[in-house]
């Protein structure tokens, strides 16, 4: 029935909690847990191959998240697919939850969790993914009371680090992008799931604490502003046909420029504007035409959606 991928890259301070917690929701024959570690050096191997229950594909590189759960999507067999970032600690009924969810409804891809504040569970960590026409994409709820966020919900995109995937789909739309190594490969994908005319969806039931930042060490760092710009630009070419993206073009500028003077301000500038320069030159490869999603005039009508969508996200964003 259903797979739990957790990507492991020396997140040993966090392993023990994530698996404890886990692994009593997992104990029917049709649930799964398997650990890809990306070639962690913090011991994070040697505790995973003593962990009883689980099931562990062991890299020899960094692979990034998209790597990561890549093989473990590759290796599973079952209905759905579960990643599951390694500094989370569900809740109980998290796995239930997601699953009755996802069939409930055919059309969905994916399903968000209600990710909390590990250090306030009170707080919103995330309800799902937004996506807008600056180019911006944010979590839903971020640090607003959890009791907001307590009904189901239609999102952009799934967040990656506590969702359920519909495997069968990702045979029909492919898997992540692993140029994106990290950040926005989730907001990636369910774009593409939309394009092809799936849905995504939020699940307040599904509750899991997230610490944050358990990756890249803090919210804004050198590695994930360059990283997050450079994907910035590269997400909307490779899913925006020509039409669509000369009618952003204008307001994703504006974006790009608004966040140019705020990483200035945090002493990022050069991160940020480096990692444009990279998504452009990321754009420009021929080799890289081949993750652009092709257009297709049976989908018009999904475009449409989508293109509302990010309009109206927008003025959610600005409403925040």
């Amino acid at each position: 029935m259903v797979t739990i991928i957790i990507p492991n890259y020396n997140g040993l301070s966090y392993l023990k909690n994530c698996l404890d917690a886990l692994m009593p929701q997992v104990q029917a024959p049709d649930r799964h847990v398997l650990v890809v570690d990306n070639g962690s050096t913090d011991g994070s191997v040697e505790f995973l191959r003593e962990y009883p229950g689980i099931e562990t594909i062991f890299l020899e590189q960094n692979t990034g998240f998209c790597g990561a759960v890549n093989t473990g999507i590759r290796k599973s067999r079952t209905r759905y697919v579960i990643l599951l970032n390694n500094d989370t600690k569900v809740c109980p009924g998290y796995v239930q939850a997601l699953v009755d969810s996802m069939e409930r409804d055919s059309r969905l891809f994916s399903v968000s969790a209600r990710m909390l504040m590990m250090h306030d569970p009170t707080r919103m960590d995330n309800a799902g993914d937004i996506y807008t026409a600056l180019g911006y994409a944010r979590g839903r709820g971020i640090g607003k009371p959890a009791s907001e966020y307590d009904r189901p919900a239609e999102v952009f995109s799934a967040c990656g680090g506590a969702a359920i995937y519909r495997r069968e789909i990702f045979g029909e739309i492919g898997l992540f992008d692993e140029t994106h190594f990290a950040y926005l490969e989730d907001v990636d994908i369910g774009y593409r799931a939309r394009i092809y005319g799936y849905r995504n969806a939020y699940c307040p039931e599904a509750r899991v604490e997230h610490a944050g930042s358990g990756f890249s060490g803090s919210r804004y760092n050198a590695f994930k502003v360059s990283l997050a710009s450079r994907n910035s630009v590269y997400l909307p070419w490779k899913n925006m046909p020509f039409f669509q993206l000369l009618l952003n073009l204008p307001l994703l500028l504006i974006g790009y420029a608004v966040k140019t003077v705020f990483f200035l301000r945090k002493g990022l500038g050069s991160q940020y504007g480096n990692g444009l320069w990279e998504g452009v030159k990321l754009c420009a490869k021929r080799e890289n035409r081949c993750h652009k999603v092709p257009f297709r005039w049976s989908r018009l009508l999904n475009y449409v959606k989508i293109q509302l969508r990010l309009w109206i996200n927008l003025f959610y964003l600005l409403r925040e």
